[in-house]
């Protein structure tokens, strides 16, 4: 499809964001149930939660500039989910598991959060500020998923530690 304006570039861009949104949920799942780690599965199932409101907000982006969605290329998050079950099925151990899931699930919110920030800057650039406030929303849902699972990986390597120095 050919770009002619910047509007189309922005409806381009936020149509890659839902549908993204929407195949997010299918992976926060997948990541969830490789999960085997009752705090990291509580979170991933929390953001599929989340994904659900954050689809409704893009879809008011939509409403908002009287724009549908156009149909994007699905290839990229074909191969995210085609590496991370090849690399999953790699690892042994159980809690190298648990954390290559929760750096996995905080690689992809990252990937998201600098579409939001490219869409953000474009609406205050094209003074539509009802739709920035709304993106704005979904990325900040974005920012709280990244740094709880910072937390949570920092929480899981600090445990690990502390059992090898019990153990030696």
């Amino acid at each position: 499809m050919a770009i002619q304006n910047p509007k189309e570039l922005f409806v381009t861009l936020l149509s890659n964001v839902r549908q993204h949104e929407e195949r997010a949920t299918k992976i926060y799942q997948q990541l969830s149930e490789a999960a085997k780690d009752t705090e990291i599965q509580e979170a991933l199932e929390s953001r599929v939660f989340l994904e659900g409101k954050i689809l409704n907000t893009i879809d008011q982006c939509f409403k908002l500039i009287g724009e549908k969605p156009v149909q994007i290329n699905e290839r990229f998050h074909d191969i995210l989910i085609e590496d991370f079950q090849r690399e999953l099925a790699e690892i042994k151990s159980p809690a190298a598991k648990v954390l290559f899931i929760a750096v996995k699930a905080n690689h992809l919110m990252h990937f998201r959060m600098a579409e939001y920030m490219a869409l953000v800057a474009m609406s205050d650039v094209s003074e539509r500020y009802d739709v920035g406030v709304l993106l704005e929303s979904c990325l900040a849902d974005k920012l709280s998923f990244v740094e709880r699972t910072r937390r949570l990986i920092k929480e899981r390597v600090k445990g690990k530690i502390l059992e090898m120095r019990k153990a030696a």
